[in-house]
Formats: structure tokens, C-alpha cells, sequence
């Protein structure tokens, strides 16, 4: 009995873990003369570490004005064309997917990543 109380212990705080992990979009929008560069990040454990991690990417893509733009804490999309961007986040990957389109508002635009965490 005590090795499933454990077990059930155990489960619950893999859970909960889970249940706070957040994400984040970043984007440096400056340079509108090409693709916007950008950062996404997942299962980071608070707000303030996903933003810097996406910005942290962002910056590695060439960014140089990397900045946050929304956090997330189940999924999140980013879509891009040449010169605009658009994300979205929600309880599924499709909302998130299609929010991301409809606000990038280019039939050019792509989805460039998707994730849930």
C-alpha cells in the first residue's frame, strides 16, 4: 500500500510539473527588408525563463532586436512570410495553427513551427 501511495505521489507531481510548464514566441521585426528571425521555446518551468530562451533563439537566428511576444502554457504556433509574422496559442495545436494564419494576414505566410507541451 505505501508503494502505491509512492507511485500515486510520484504520478501526481510529474503532473503537475507538466500542467506549469510554459512557452514562449519571440521575434526581431526590425529588419522588415527579409523574414522576420525568430525563437519558440516549450516545457520551460515559468514565463520569464521561456521568454529569455526564446529571445535566446531568436538572437541565434541572426536576430539583433529579438523580442517576446506571447507566452503560452499549452501550444503555441508562429507562421511567417517574407515580411509578416503571426502566432497563436490555445489548448490545441489546430487553434493554435489557425490563429497563427489569420493573424500573419498573407497568403504567403507558413507555419514554421508548432508545438504543444
Amino acid at each position: 500500500m505505501k508503494r502505491y501511495a509512492a507511485l500515486c505521489s510520484a504520478s501526481l507531481l510529474l503532473l503537475a510539473s507538466n500542467a506549469m510548464a510554459v512557452g514562449a514566441i519571440a521575434v526581431d521585426k526590425a529588419d522588415t527588408s527579409k523574414e522576420p528571425a525568430y525563437g519558440f521555446s516549450i516545457n520551460q518551468p515559468d514565463q520569464r525563463t521561456a521568454e529569455r530562451v526564446a529571445v535566446q533563439y531568436c538572437q541565434q537566428y541572426g536576430g539583433a532586436n529579438c523580442k517576446a511576444i506571447v507566452w503560452f502554457q499549452k501550444c503555441g504556433a508562429y507562421a511567417n512570410s517574407k515580411r509578416y509574422y503571426g502566432y497563436g496559442y490555445g489548448s490545441t495545436k489546430d487553434k493554435a495553427v489557425r490563429d497563427a494564419l489569420n493573424m500573419c494576414q498573407s497568403d504567403y505566410c507558413k507555419i514554421v513551427v508548432a508545438q504543444c507541451q
